[in-house]
């Protein structure tokens, strides 16, 4: 039942606005992308864009609706899909070899895929009859990426009514965005990522669309992005209790990735992607009881499935920029598919950039990518020096205006001034807190002047995330500025725009390589980050405080036995255009680094 995707790869979910229409731009191709929804009122404006560009029909949906932030989600997800299709059935009756979009559908596709093969089978065949069925077939056969689509399940902040009193859970910012989710017509998959949400996982259960139907499909899949193995293990057998399937694990680097960087305790990718290829196996031997049992439980029928038809998929993303990585990845680590974010970032094919951040992030150095303070949920989020947010904020601040209106507020979660929640970004929150920090009897002038700059960082990222792609899509003037972006360091290494077919063909390694040999690997970078986290880490924990000395000998430790792997990894022979005597150069560095941040902190 399980049917090979088109690509090696995937488009990952980047900010709220930069993939928010990349299946519209590339799933007709068979690209297969994840739409955030975290900003229903988002989506709502860049429907109403496309409706008037496809010719749909469009009627706006109040933000005053009681289940609006839902309805708009399924709207918008629904109006997707059907300008995929509509994109998706034109190029299908295109002819061949005639310069196509058809043609350009095959090109794309590794050759090593089937549909390939047959492709190229097809420009040598002369006998009339055969070209016309294996036409057919081949046209038969072609299938559009998913549509997947991403929710933050800790970014959940319950509503509030008319009269400011909390509304029932399933109104919840999560539990409203996966309704709109499952009531939407796609056939897809939905991305939980950042936390394990029981509440959010429970409400699951209610839709008939993530269990199997009659003919043993699943119309709505589950995909969880993980951190590691445990992880995987414990939310996927939460899942399966209630007789939910877990279509694949994600895991990415706690760190070399784009977005919210939500740091491990020194667990390195080669050390996680080696554990769950060793125990693969237990995920299937662990849930499929469970999902079973939950069945008979409940009187319903579940197909006789073999163990590779549920067992669930495995694919990283974070950080990867070479073909020859990718292939250690699919090769070595038996991963099943892998995630490209930030390179799609300058392809404006692919993915909503404004012109302003685009030339912005093909220019950026390595000092203008870092770990910023900037997201209200107090996790360190990448970003780039100079963008339009970083403008927008400093100008408040020299107005002596900080902190936003907070017009949209996904973001709530302080209720340290407050009884009801507010966002730390926000001008309420803070004008209170550097009220606080100035009457404050026992901080320093210097202390004061510190943290009142660190709360003045908070950015609003649920608008800013966003205006990017409506100044992209002309429905924004590019006056009006404030755009975020959230690259990996990655991104450093990709210095222009590209078409859609080049990054591809970089992916496929079908081209002279996009970035020099001097990148260092995907594991060297992220050692390298993993470093410097603990370093600073170092720094803020005193030397009397014995659990943050325990952590930081726990990420030593951790640290320690993936560089062991790292140094193995780099005696392997390397794939083409892999940097893998990066790898072997990093560990020297880092354990000299590693030694020096110890004897300073005097740790023992």
């Amino acid at each position: 039942m399980t049917v090979q995707q088109p690509h090696q790869f995937h488009i990952p979910v980047m900010g709220t606005g930069h993939s928010i229409d990349s299946p519209i731009r590339v799933a007709h191709l068979g690209i297969s992308s994840v739409i955030s929804v975290v900003d229903d009122l988002l989506c709502e404006k860049i429907r109403k864009h496309y409706s008037k560009e496809f010719n749909l029909p469009y009627k706006n949906i109040a933000r005053s609706r009681a289940d609006g932030r839902a309805e708009r989600i399924t709207v918008y997800l629904n109006t997707v899909q059907k300008i995929v299709e509509q994109k998706f059935e034109s190029l299908k009756e295109c002819s061949f070899y005639s310069n196509s979009e058809k043609d350009r559908y095959f090109k794309l596709l590794p050759k090593s895929n089937p549909l390939r093969k047959l492709y190229d089978k097809l420009s040598t065949l002369n006998d009339e009859s055969e070209r016309k069925r294996l036409t057919e077939q081949l046209t038969k056969l072609m299938r559009p990426g998913e549509i997947e689509v991403n929710i933050m399940a800790k970014v959940d902040a319950l509503k509030l009514d008319s009269d400011d009193q909390p509304m029932s859970a399933e109104f919840s910012d999560a539990s409203a965005a996966l309704r709109g989710f499952a009531n939407s017509d796609l056939t897809s998959s939905v991305v939980l990522s950042a936390g394990f949400n029981p509440r959010l996982y429970s409400y699951i259960s209610e839709f008939k669309d993530f269990y199997r139907d009659s003919a043993g499909e699943i119309k709505k899949k589950v995909i969880l992005k993980v951190s590691d193995f445990r992880s995987a293990l414990i939310q996927g057998k939460f899942l399966a209790k209630k007789g939910i399937e877990v279509a694949e694990f994600r895991i990415e680097s706690g760190l070399n990735c784009g977005g919210h960087a939500f740091a491990s305790d020194g667990h390195l990718m080669p050390v996680l992607l080696q554990e769950f290829r060793e125990k693969r196996s237990q995920l299937v031997d662990t849930f499929s009881p469970l999902i079973k049992n939950y069945y008979e439980l409940e009187g319903l029928d579940y197909p006789e499935l073999s163990d590779e038809e549920i067992s669930p998929k495995i694919t990283v993303q974070g950080g990867i920029g070479t073909h020859g990585e990718m292939r250690r990845l699919l090769d070595d680590f038996e991963m099943d598919g892998t995630g490209w974010g930030s390179p799609f970032l300058l392809v404006p094919e692919a993915t909503c950039v404004d012109d302003f951040t685009s030339k912005l992030l093909a220019s950026a150095a390595e000092k203008d990518l870092y770990l910023s303070n900037v997201s209200p949920l107090g996790v360190p989020f990448n970003n780039i020096r100079g963008s339009g947010s970083e403008i927008h904020t400093r100008e408040l601040i020299e107005k002596e205006k900080p902190g936003s209106k907070c017009p949209k507020g996904f973001l709530v979660s302080n209720t340290e001034f407050t009884d009801n929640p507010i966002c730390t970004a926000s001008a309420q929150y803070q004008l209170l807190k550097i009220n606080q920090i100035r009457e404050s009897e026992t901080l320093s002038g210097e202390e004061k002047k510190n943290q009142t700059e660190r709360v003045m960082e908070k950015t609003c990222l649920c608008t800013n995330l966003g205006t990017g792609s409506l100044i992209r899509l002309g429905i924004t003037k590019p006056s009006y500025g404030r755009q975020a972006i959230c690259p990996g360091p990655n991104i450093v290494w990709f210095t222009r725009e590209y078409s859609l077919d080049e990054m591809v063909d970089h992916i496929y390694g079908r081209r002279e390589s996009l970035v020099p040999d001097e990148r260092p690997h995907m594991f060297a970078k992220e050692l390298t980050m993993y470093v410097d986290y603990l370093e600073e880490l170092a720094d803020q924990i005193d030397d009397g405080d014995k659990g943050g000395q325990n952590k930081l000998q726990k990420i030593r430790k951790n640290l320690e036995s993936g560089m062991e792997l790292c140094l193995e990894i780099s005696d392997r022979e390397p794939y083409t255009g892999e940097n893998i005597e990066s790898l072997r150069g990093a560990v020297f560095t880092q354990r000299v680094r590693l030694s020096a941040i110890f004897e300073d902190s005097l740790v023992p």
